[in-house]
């Protein structure tokens, strides 16, 4: 989680954007028990008032990896 959003945040503000202008979020997860951990790591990246979100369990991501971090955000 901390890996994923630090890269999202590098994406977004070499975009001329940020977390905090994050409209929607979109969270995949391969384990909805690590749901609690992600919030935890999630709020000392994202600042309220909180874009929307939302949070999914998936079969499979990519190259075996636990957890996949979209959003999209204004710029």
């Amino acid at each position: 989680t901390t890996q994923c959003l630090k890269n999202l945040k590098a994406v977004l503000e070499a975009a001329g954007s940020s977390l905090q202008r994050a409209l929607k979020v979109n969270i995949y997860l391969t384990d909805m028990k690590d749901f609690s951990a992600v919030n935890e790591i999630y709020a000392q990246y994202v600042e309220p008032p909180y874009p929307a979100r939302a949070c999914v369990q998936v079969a499979g991501l990519p190259l075996g990896v636990r957890i996949e971090i979209e959003a999209t955000a204004r710029k």
